[in-house]
């Protein structure tokens, strides 16, 4: 069977390798050398990487870690072990002769292991119109190895499978991201949708992203953009600016109760805003993204002001959950409640999110978030708090608003939107804060492994201070809660406008 399996093999190279392809003479034997020592795919990492886009900076990340695995397999491992000679080249024409063939053994195809695992990574995380051009560009590097006569067949296969088996492997330690929650089409809104934007109010937040106010007519941030987008597109819009010292509800309120469609222009603590005047007017959303994270937007599949325009147009509805903080001493629902989209946090990250307040108005918003990291893992205490009746000391606490598939501290994607559950994880700490683990583990994105990790679904949860008070941050914004407070959820409460293909 061996015998057999060799000499298809040989047949296959001479064909392949004694074949002129017209135009290709040229291109891939230079496309084989460009990936030699992987520069070709790591010069596409940083390409994907500087578009500013997650899903595609996940997708770079993710083919360049998958490389990293599956090249020492195949060089240091997979060659030594089989040690096959490379394939004679006679019948190679010369333009590719030219080409200096390497000495190493021929089996696995280091080339082909490297281009099949950074393909595979990025088609884990990418859109198709980004995965496809580099999958046909790793099966084009995989063919030249044969075509240049460096490699047999049978190589170049074996290759192609470590590669994709490398990068398939990187989802045990680093999960794939769904690249859209799933949300339940539940409306159709085209009665209350116009080609111009007319009935449609948009309240834009001019400080999201970190750019506002004077630094804004100088450097336009991303509202500035996103509301000329929409002027343009949907003339008829009523534009709405949020001033530095407004009461935000109120404007929001107002905005609400002359509108067909509400529309926010921001971040997730706009979004939030936006929310609740929604739900209390019983209008349908429309979230254009332009903060920092723009978590809400981006679980939604609305990456740009385009997009959210295109939803908009689209008029297709879904319902969301909506999960709330509110007394837990029988104070009724309403007013009370202090809603929530995406998560919920107290002790340590709520302690995060203050420092960083702090800082960012001198350093900006990242440079102060890295900061306040260190800081806060550094020295926070645990609070004394009581969990559904059971006292803890809770270094770390976290409510998600539906289930969240990543492991870390503050995860940041869920399978669907409306699923009805709250997701809570805690580390529940002795005396003394295992610092040095709980930091590791923090950074590295694997809470579970912190001593004293615990993670459970509810539908509802209670927590009291035992010092009286407690620090809660809601879609990163902290507020105080004097008593204790009871989480929950409402749920399919918020009508918010889906793109397509987000069912």
């Amino acid at each position: 069977m061996l015998r057999r399996l060799g000499r298809v093999d040989r047949w296959a190279f001479d064909q392949v390798a004694a074949a002129r392809l017209r135009g290709l003479e040229y291109v891939l034997p230079r496309l084989s050398r460009f990936a030699d020592h992987g520069v070709l795919w790591f010069t596409t990492a940083g390409v994907l990487g500087a578009t500013g886009r997650a899903r595609l900076r996940r997708a770079a990340l993710r083919g360049s870690i998958a490389i990293a695995v599956a090249s020492p397999a195949v060089n240091l491992l997979g060659k030594q072990a089989f040690r096959r000679k490379r394939p004679v080249v006679d019948l190679v024409p010369p333009i590719r002769i030219r080409w200096k063939l390497p000495t190493s053994h021929a089996f696995p195809s280091g080339h082909s292991a490297s281009a099949a695992a950074f393909a595979t990574g990025v088609a884990l995380e990418a859109p198709r119109p980004v995965a496809v051009p580099v999958a046909a560009t790793a099966a084009a590097v995989a063919f030249a190895r044969v075509y240049t006569g460096a490699h047999y067949p049978g190589d170049v296969l074996a290759g192609v499978g470590i590669g994709a088996l490398a990068a398939l492997g990187t989802r045990v330690v680093w999960p794939a991201r769904p690249p859209v929650a799933r949300v339940t089409r539940s409306e159709d809104a085209k009665d209350l949708v116009s080609e111009d934007g007319d009935g449609l109010v948009v309240v834009v937040n001019p400080e999201a992203g970190g750019v506002g106010g004077a630094t804004a007519a100088i450097l336009p941030g991303r509202p500035e953009l996103a509301v000329e987008l929409v002027r343009r597109e949907l003339p008829a819009a009523e534009i709405v600016r949020l001033g530095p010292d407004e009461d935000v509800d109120k404007v929001f309120g107002q905005a609400a109760e002359r509108a067909s469609v509400l529309a926010v222009i921001g971040g997730d603590g706009t979004v939030n805003a936006g929310a609740r005047a929604a739900l209390r007017h019983d209008v349908p959303l429309l979230v254009v993204p332009s903060g920092t994270f723009d978590h809400f937007a981006r679980a939604l599949g609305v990456e740009s002001a385009a997009q959210a325009v295109a939803a908009y147009r689209d008029g297709r509805l879904g319902r969301v959950d909506v999960a709330y903080i509110t007394p837990a001493n029988g104070a009724a629902a309403g007013e009370e409640e202090q809603l929530f989209l995406n998560t919920a946090s107290f002790g340590a990250y709520a302690e995060l999110v203050d420092r960083r307040a702090r800082l960012e108005k001198r350093l900006g918003k990242w440079p102060a978030l890295a900061i306040a990291a260190v800081r806060t893992l550094r020295h926070s205490e645990p609070v004394e708090v009581t969990v559904d009746g059971r006292d803890r000391r809770v270094w770390l606490a976290f409510v998600g608003n539906c289930v969240y598939g990543s492991r870390g501290a503050a995860p940041t994607w869920r399978e669907r939107l409306d699923d009805g559950r709250l997701d809570i994880r805690m580390v529940a700490t002795g005396r003394r804060v295992p610092r040095v683990r709980a930091t590791a583990a923090v950074m590295a994105g694997h809470l579970h492994i912190t001593p004293g990790f615990r993670a459970w679904r509810a539908s509802g949860l209670e927590v009291a201070s035992r010092s009286g008070g407690l620090r809660i941050a809601r879609d990163g914004e902290v507020s105080p809660s004097p008593g204790p407070v009871r989480f929950g959820k409402h749920a399919r409460a918020l009508a918010v406008f889906t793109p397509v293909g987000s069912g």
